[in-house]
């Protein structure tokens, strides 16, 4: 797949201080989520890929596009939800999202039909008349959706996309999300610091850490390839239990008593571990499986990043 987002050796520097430092990287899911505790430097990676903010060292490529030079083109095939409401509160829903279209370069008549057909896409095709100003935090997070889509762009980024939502309003936000990434019709940059929403939505994930990048990760290889963990503790073991156990394709390591870790490969199910334990006449009588989340991938990058930060 052609790279979505190219970062060779980016830099941004504010009043002498590095925010942003020496970040390389190619991003090229359908969903690529972006990491990090709070002043990681995500919204200024955002804003310096839309132009916003000046480049201090090397440069970046949204579609090929290079950020110091061709911002124009940039933006026009991109659609961006920003954190913070960016309403004119008098407005209604319709016509905001119908300016933002014409700023976004469709003429006035496109730019009206497309702002009726957004706005009854994301769910708020009944309240499109209503100003913003009376609307609820969840409907103008919609409304913001809208309003990065109505131009049909080929890259979304969504800064915080269900920040303060409550469940119902946040499951259908994360729906929205999916059709948009599963459309084939364009990609999308989530920045947020809640894993669920990555861990649910994302393919690839870029952390960063104090403005530099401290973990990639493509998450459909990690958890193609990720070793998932089991422990046991069994009773009847004449001691070839074990053995038994590896010769399925396990690695396996007999602690204190009739306890064993066990590391599984990727194609090993756990109704085979029971067959076995019947065929031997064990029995299992406790057993802890898990495999990494993306929790536990961004605690090791946050862990292995103290020495740099």
């Amino acid at each position: 797949m052609a790279p979505v987002i190219e970062l060779e050796g980016l830099g941004v520097r504010f009043w002498q201080r590095n925010i942003l430092e020496d970040l390389r990287c190619t991003l090229s899911g359908r969903a690529i989520g972006l990491l990090g505790p709070n002043g990681a430097g995500k919204s200024t990676l955002i804003n310096t890929l839309l132009g916003f903010y000046p480049v201090a060292a090397g440069t970046a490529r949204v579609f090929g596009y290079d950020i110091r030079t061709q911002t124009k083109q940039i933006r026009s095939l991109t659609g961006y939800m920003p954190e913070t409401d960016c309403f004119i509160a008098h407005m209604t829903a319709v016509s905001f999202v119908r300016m933002m279209a014409e700023l976004s370069g469709l003429p006035p008549g496109a730019a009206l039909e497309r702002a009726h057909e957004v706005l009854f896409y994301v769910g708020l095709g009944e309240a499109r008349y209503r100003k913003l100003g009376t609307y609820s935090l969840g409907m103008k997070q919609l409304a913001k959706l809208a309003q990065a889509i109505v131009h049909g762009p080929k890259l979304m980024i969504l800064d915080e996309p269900t920040n303060g939502l409550d469940p119902p309003a946040r499951q259908r936000m994360i729906r929205l999300i999916h059709e948009m990434r599963d459309s084939q019709e364009l990609q999308i940059l989530l920045c947020s610091h809640l894993l669920r929403d990555v861990e649910e939505t994302c393919d690839e994930v870029l952390i960063l850490k104090a403005g530099r990048q401290v973990h990639y990760a493509n998450l459909e290889e990690e958890r193609r390839a990720n070793k998932r963990f089991l422990e046991l503790e069994t009773a009847g073991d004449d001691g070839g239990f074990a053995e038994a156990v590896e010769d399925l394709g396990c690695e396996c390591a007999v602690t204190s008593g009739k306890r064993m870790k066990m590391v599984l490969p990727s194609s090993f199910v756990i109704r085979d571990l029971y067959r076995l334990a019947e065929e031997r006449k064990v029995q299992i009588r406790r057993m802890n499986y898990r495999r990494d989340s993306l929790e536990d991938i961004f605690l090791k990058a946050m862990e292995n990043s103290n020495g740099r930060s």
